[in-house]
């Protein structure tokens, strides 16, 4: 049964595959959870956070269960499998082209990411173990706030403590503690993160949101979508975008404010704000606030502040919860 099942979720419409596993398999699904076409997934328990996305062509399917949180993204043409158990933490990434063994359990913790063509193994035996030859099983178990970056192979049995970057094309064939900057093969400790990990201030703050800002008018606005940017002012992008001109401002911890429109301005406006004492105006069509403290910001269709929200997880890593 869950072989059939497996391939018509295979071969149905992504809007129709929440509910298939709802229905057929009691799988607690989130809200606005997107499985993509020739995608499919299978497992004993199955739960999927709010917003959370399987990308087209990702083949998902384990004995044991399977969680994912809410916000995490398995991108495209990955491959997982295995007898064992699969849990992803939240706003967590699996890049395309990964593979993850996972006939013993795999875990990948909070804010985490395996970029594209990562392995994972949990098992390891091709030779006759019978003949003399060896294998081994192990968990793979990786904590919050870790980067593997492109083509990492992790080996069985290793754990990887928090707050922890891989260097691309590493073989990671030992665990590692909290902490630490590997890189090579096999993967060894090159610095800390505490050595290179810039300390944030308000002001610093204020400085790289203008910084992610500039960034966003050139590659999103500029390149992307063909729009012309207007002369930028400090702290602040002018432009008009279909019918509607839009300002996106960043509002400082500290120091005077930009100008805001009138109540009779037509402008869509959208807030960066790192201030926790600024107060919204009150306007027809109210701001879009991407708030740095609480790091929320509102669900809407605007195309401008997709393509924003967009811009800071995949260029800098900021990811944003719904309000």
């Amino acid at each position: 049964m869950k072989t059939i099942l497996f391939a018509v979720l295979f071969v149905c419409p992504p809007v129709l595959k929440p509910f298939l596993l709802r229905w057929f398999c009691g799988a607690r699904i989130g809200r606005h959870v997107y499985i993509g076409w020739f995608a499919s997934l299978m497992g004993r328990h199955i739960s999927i956070g709010d917003y959370s996305e399987i990308r087209a062509l990702t083949l998902l399917r384990c004995d044991g269960d399977i969680s994912i949180g809410s916000y995490s993204l398995v991108s495209s043409f990955n491959l997982i499998y295995g007898s064992a158990s699969l849990t992803i933490g939240n706003h967590s990434y699996i890049g395309p082209q990964s593979l993850i063994n996972v006939d013993e359990d795999v875990q990948i913790g909070s804010y985490s990411a395996l970029g594209a063509r990562c392995m994972v193994f949990t098992h390891g035996s091709f030779l006759p173990y019978t003949e003399g030859y060896w294998v081994k099983f192990g968990r793979v178990w990786i904590g919050d706030y870790v980067w593997c970056a492109a083509g990492v192979f992790i080996h069985p049995g290793v754990e990887i403590g928090d707050n922890v970057f891989i260097n691309s094309r590493s073989v990671v064939t030992e665990s590692a503690p909290s902490g630490e900057i590997l890189e090579g093969f096999p993967a060894k400790r090159v610095t800390t993160m505490d050595k290179l990990q810039r300390k944030m201030s308000p002001k610093r703050l204020d400085t790289i949101l203008w910084q992610m800002l500039k960034h966003f008018a050139d590659v999103s606005l500029r390149r992307g979508l063909g729009i012309t940017v207007g002369d930028e002012l400090a702290n602040q992008l002018r432009f008009m975008y279909g019918d509607h001109n839009y300002l996106v401002l960043c509002i400082p911890s500290q120091g005077p404010l930009p100008t805001l429109p009138d109540a009779q301005s037509p402008t869509r406006l959208i807030c960066l704000v790192n201030n926790p004492n600024w107060q919204a105006p009150l306007l027809p069509d109210p701001p879009l606030i991407f708030d740095f403290a609480t790091m929320q910001t509102p669900k809407n269709t605007d195309i401008i502040h997709h393509e924003l929200n967009i811009f800071f997880k995949r260029y800098y890593g900021v990811q944003f919860e719904y309000e």
